[in-house]
């Protein structure tokens, strides 16, 4: 998505932000957390499975899916966790996605979305999310550092995406257990598994990697694994004709 859209796409969530209520705490659904199960599952490539209708680039992508059958498939086939588009504007989302899918599955959930605010990460808690997505190119590393602490703190674990070695430096300043290297370009809107290959060089040991976007096939997974814990994979699994084998085929053994 170009640096261009990706400020429309803040713009329209500064608005949503401001008419949003700051909801009343509620108690935190209970999972497993996924540091813990990355770090004991080195493996094999572990499988973030994606429920999104459309995207910005792709248009629709599956409009008449089943959400909670697609994520019932999804936990049944060994995926770590769900992540769940709820932006509405651009993803066709919905906050009631992700609480209708948390509340039928026993996996972690994450709330795929442009979080800027507190009161964002505490409905996305509220709705049963277990790990929210902070973006490094959404956000000040002042701001993105204050959201990072105000989830964890909260008991939430957090994704944070980077696309590039000054945001993977970012990321590692903050203290950011879980890192997300997204394949797309931010400027050209084009994706390239090599991002996440030429970004590998930089990684630490005591931080677990999450390769996002661009993931279709079993050869692409192959590239990613020996350097990242997971894969991040949304519309290979949307489209599938035999969702429980697609997954089977990303589930990379390294043994």
């Amino acid at each position: 998505m170009s640096q261009e859209f990706l400020s429309r796409i803040l713009e329209q969530k500064a608005r949503e932000v401001e008419k949003m209520e700051r909801e009343e705490l509620q108690s935190l659904r209970q999972t497993y957390r996924l540091s813990e199960y990355l770090k004991n599952h080195q493996d094999r490539l572990q499988i973030i499975a994606e429920v999104k209708k459309a995207s910005p680039s792709l248009g629709d992508i599956n409009l008449d899916v089943d959400i909670v059958k697609q994520a019932q498939t999804y936990e049944a086939n060994g995926a770590v966790m769900i992540s769940v588009l709820t932006d509405e504007v651009f993803f066709k989302g919905h906050l009631e996605y992700l609480r209708e899918i948390s509340s039928q599955v026993q996996i972690l959930t994450l709330n795929k979305d442009f979080i800027i605010d507190e009161k964002q990460i505490i409905r996305a808690r509220n709705a049963g999310a277990t790990v929210i997505l902070l973006i490094v190119a959404a956000l000040s590393e002042k701001r993105l550092k204050e959201l990072y602490d105000y989830a964890t703190d909260l008991g939430l674990e957090v994704l944070v995406e980077t696309h590039n070695l000054a945001e993977l430096e970012v990321a590692h300043r903050l203290g950011a257990q879980i890192i997300g290297v997204n394949n797309r370009n931010l400027t050209t809107f084009e994706v390239d598994l090599q991002t996440s290959v030429d970004l590998a060089k930089y990684f630490k040991d005591d931080c677990f990697y999450i390769s996002e976007s661009a993931i279709f096939t079993e050869e692409d997974a192959k590239r990613v694994a020996p350097y990242f814990n997971g894969i991040l994979v949304g519309t290979a699994l949307m489209q599938a004709e035999d969702v429980a084998q697609r997954i089977k085929e990303l589930q990379i053994d390294k043994g």
